[in-house]
């Protein structure tokens, strides 16, 4: 098994960011470019890695009371995630995102995996501060 984890401050409250992690209409705007969520009948959703080509059976729960977001493939059992949003004062946030791979054919590698980590953190704060920045002006 193989586990990776990322954080990431963001300058919006806590609220705002994890209203935007967790518009499942705009997943596809933050999520790693080589994934794409098509959201059936919630929480299931079909994930679709470009990597492989495959569609997986998998669900997104979201928790807002405690702004969390929380997947994983459905049958196979083979990764699993969940996304946390934190207030640390000031108007600013702390995004933690935690992978485990339970399937070694689905685990990219710890550089991929981080690069992609980051590379979805920096365009969900991107998306919020758009959205901060609508909303205020």
């Amino acid at each position: 098994m193989a586990e990776y984890e990322r954080s990431r401050t963001m300058p919006a409250q806590p609220e705002h960011v994890f209203d935007q992690a967790a518009n499942v209409d705009q997943l596809d705007a933050w999520l790693p470019d080589a994934l794409h969520v098509d959201v059936e009948d919630p929480p299931a959703v079909t994930v679709h890695e470009d990597r492989t080509g495959e569609d997986m059976p998998a669900l997104l729960r979201s928790e807002p009371d405690q702004m969390r977001l929380e997947w994983g493939t459905r049958e196979q059992g083979s990764y699993a995630g969940w996304l946390q949003v934190a207030g640390i004062g000031s108007g600013a946030s702390e995004v933690t995102v935690h992978l485990s791979f339970f399937d070694a054919g689905h685990d990219p590698g710890e550089q991929a995996v981080n690069d992609a980590l980051d590379g979805s953190l920096r365009r969900l704060e991107e998306q919020v501060r758009m959205r901060v920045d609508n909303a205020g002006g």
